[in-house]
């Protein structure tokens, strides 16, 4: 074992020697049982003192990466690879671009304004009935503030769910429903059931780089199918079929993220029929389905769960804290992704749960629903017009869809809008024209498959009148080309 350390640098010494440690266990150097120098033969070495040392050794122990032997010293554990011991067989570095575009946006300075942000408002939330519902729930069930939840979630919330499901065409039982902590663990609950490392996928062309990282941290190999303004590109995707063999399609079904576009009922049929005759499974992801007043084509109605699998969640609406998400399916997929839930983190959170129930039972969230709908479809009206004022171009081209509407498209909507400047090729040099303003986008690379070049960004609707947004739309249009 050889480290680098630097007693200059502001980097403690003994964050230094448990990072050197772990990259030298990671790098597959040390074998499990390896004995480590003694604290004093390691001060001596490295001419520091045991102190920092001493805690390093005991910081690498609690993380599972050293043994601590009684009077024999200290060992790499013969668990130290494990994906619970420093993700040694976890191959991070194939889903690092997405958990870095994700975890950027946490450490973004607070006045900046996060433009390309996911999140609705708070003022926009109904942050009253949400204060109402925990208080009712602390009272009339305070087992819920402490214990465990079942692994497939509150009874009483998949009732709700399985009545909310009904008027968008879906029939499934409340055994069909399985909550999860947001729809992210429903996506990853579904890789680990269904895909193994080598396997292809299919995503969309853009979409949602959560998704692809977590795809990439499971070892699966993905291909991107161009987004329309209909949905996925029917000719793009029967053409790398032809090519591809894949065992699952994630498809974004209403609001997609980014583009705000929604699945037409032809290119749902012809979906639906490609999925049938290439034996893979579509899992459609939609979680932005409260937010559309008048319902559409649902894969899941249409298949009845033979070949589809169904993601939604209240997170992006009700309350982001609140992770409250669920996956439908046939009774033996429940089945089986509830016992990994069991396995991986025994139950979701019984208080969330309880909250989201108290607020549909009470009719709280429909009336909110009813408002919030009425307030992003404002916003998105104000974006489209704003935007083409300012010369940007729309995704789905002026008035995004009133022309296509008469074909069965419906027009785009929910929190996002997907906007270029007609003549900047690549959207890195929006993103860099909004910094000295105050004003953070993500690059459109962030949210295609293998982060190629894309003129266009994801822009929220809520935030488009701020004075800084309408700075930066004026001046990313005054870019040279």
């Amino acid at each position: 074992m050889k480290l680098e350390l630097d007693r200059a640098s502001d980097v403690p010494l003994t964050d230094q020697i448990v990072t050197g440690v772990q990259t030298w266990i990671r790098s597959r150097a040390a074998h499990p049982g390896a004995r480590l120098p003694s604290i004093r033969q390691f001060a001596a070495d490295y001419a520091i003192s045991r102190f920092p040392v001493i805690e390093a050794y005991d910081r690498l122990v609690s993380l599972g990466f050293l043994d601590s032997r009684h009077g024999s010293g200290f060992y790499v554990s013969e668990h130290a690879r494990l994906g619970l011991s420093g993700m040694g067989t976890c191959d991070l570095s194939n889903a690092a671009d997405e958990s870095g575009h994700l975890l950027s946006q946490f450490e973004r300075p607070d006045e900046t304004l996060q433009l390309d942000s996911g999140s609705i408002p708070q003022a926009w939330r109904d942050v009253d009935a949400l204060g109402q519902a925990i208080r009712h729930v602390s009272r009339t069930d305070p087992a819920s503030l402490v214990d465990y939840g079942t692994p497939t979630g509150d009874a009483t919330l998949r009732e709700h769910l399985r009545n909310r499901l009904a008027p968008l065409g879906i029939v499934a039982d409340a055994k069909q429903i399985l909550i999860t902590e947001g729809a992210s663990e429903g996506l990853d609950l579904l890789m680990r059931y269904m895909l193994k490392p080598g396997d292809t996928v299919f995503v969309e062309d853009p979409g949602y780089y959560n998704l692809y990282g977590l795809l990439k941290l499971h070892g699966v190999r993905l291909v991107g199918i161009r987004r329309t303004a209909g949905g996925p590109d029917i000719e793009h995707l029967h053409a790398m079929l032809a090519e591809h063999r894949p065992r699952a399609f994630f498809v974004n079904t209403v609001f997609h993220n980014p583009t705000g576009s929604t699945i037409s009922p032809p290119v749902a049929f012809r979906l639906l029929q490609l999925a049938r005759e290439h034996h893979f499974t579509i899992v459609e992801d939609d979680i932005y389905a409260d937010f559309q007043a008048d319902p559409t084509d649902r894969l899941a109605a249409l298949d009845q769960f033979e070949h589809v699998v169904y993601v939604g969640g209240l997170s992006k609406t009700l309350s982001s804290s609140l992770r409250v998400g669920y996956v439908v399916a046939n009774t033996a997929i429940v089945r089986d992704l509830a016992a990994i839930k069991a396995l991986t983190t025994i139950s979701g959170s019984r208080f969330a749960q309880a909250v989201a129930a108290t607020l549909l039972e009470r009719g709280a969230y429909r009336k909110y629903l009813e408002r919030l709908r009425r307030r992003v479809a404002e916003a998105q009206g104000t974006a489209a017009r704003t935007l083409e004022a300012h010369g940007w171009e729309l995704f789905g081209g002026p008035a995004a869809a009133a022309v296509p509407a008469a074909r069965g498209y419906a027009q785009p909507g929910g929190k996002f809008v997907w906007a270029r400047v007609p003549h900047i090729e690549d959207s890195a040099r929006l993103a860099v024209c909004g910094e000295p303003l105050g004003v953070a986008v993500s690059p459109g690379s962030h949210f295609r498959p293998h982060g190629e070049a894309s003129p266009w960004i994801r822009i929220n609707v809520a935030l488009t009148l701020d004075p800084r947004a309408q700075a930066f739309f004026a001046a990313a249009a005054r870019l040279e080309a």
